[in-house]
């Protein structure tokens, strides 16, 4: 498999290939000074560098099993990580072990914040005070809040079917997320107390990940061609597409393989003009 990380100008409607790989990366999250995007890599997490294209190790001490789900704090100095136990269980599986954790951008050793498990990061508030997160509690899994220092979380989303993908608007008052509550995956809007939920999209394509831009004028998501049910897999023919928030008219800007992977967490560049995102080659 070969992995083809990429940005999409909003200006010039154009692609650009940044850094290519044979293996499997995912998950570009942009730094908040510019310098380097964020990726995840078999258990690992590296720093790709803007301006060189040198891809190094960032130290996660004692956590070695990441997934796709980690970003960078509002002010970056701090990184979130969602990582799975480092032995497998013998009653579940591994990846339901994931639990979030925070560590200095530079690496450290990590601080756990969600002892419970399973619980995914996809959030952080513009703040810096509060992440939001999907989270396997009982039967389903729902969107959860919970302070940054760690203390008892809030549900969000209480019903027998998925929510996922949470990310918080640029002014903080808002909750993005995906649901198939509606019966096809769907993006949704909801307050960050979780009142006034609203549905945003309904087409036929299953429609992830929904991540505002940096001045609030629109989301960018992912939408699979074909419908997955309530399921994400890789490499699907997937496209990107950008909702307007003021028209609330959806434009398709690109389309490739990909999914799982590609645009899991927030990405956007610091001026809100370009997104990263990842596709993939067999």
């Amino acid at each position: 498999m070969k992995s083809i990380l990429e940005t999409y100008n909003l200006d010039t409607h154009q692609r650009e290939v940044i850094y290519t790989e044979t293996g499997h990366f995912e998950a570009p999250n942009w730094s908040r000074d510019d310098e380097y995007l964020l990726l995840n890599s078999d258990g690992k997490l590296f720093k790709l560098n803007l301006k060189t294209k040198a891809k190094t190790d960032l130290d996660t001490s004692f956590v070695k099993n990441l997934n796709n789900d980690h970003g960078i704090s509002p002010d970056g100095k701090q990184i979130v990580i969602s990582s799975a136990d480092a032995v497998p269980p013998k009653d579940k599986e591994h990846w339901l072990t994931s639990k979030i954790y925070r560590l200095p951008a530079s690496g450290g050793t990590p601080e756990l914040i969600t002892p419970k498990e399973s619980s995914f990061w996809h959030g952080w508030s513009p703040d810096g005070k509060t992440l939001v997160y999907t989270a396997k509690r009982d039967e389903g899994f729902d969107i959860y809040s919970i302070d940054i220092s760690g203390c008892e979380e809030s549900r969000l989303t209480d019903g027998e079917w998925l929510d996922d993908g949470p990310d918080y608007s640029h002014d903080g008052h808002y909750i993005y997320y995906n649901s198939i509550q509606s019966g096809s995956m769907e993006i949704w809007r909801m307050k960050v107390d979780g009142s006034e939920k609203t549905q945003l999209t309904q087409d036929a394509y299953s429609n992830w990940f929904p991540h505002p831009s940096p001045d609030g004028s629109c989301f960018v998501f992912l939408s699979y061609l074909k419908d997955q049910g309530d399921a994400h897999p890789p490499l699907k023919r997937v496209a990107l597409r950008l909702f307007d928030l003021k028209t609330q008219a959806i434009t398709t800007l690109c389309e490739f393989t990909g999914g799982q992977g590609s645009l899991n967490v927030p990405s956007w560049s610091p001026d809100g003009k370009r997104f990263a995102f990842v596709s993939y080659e067999k």
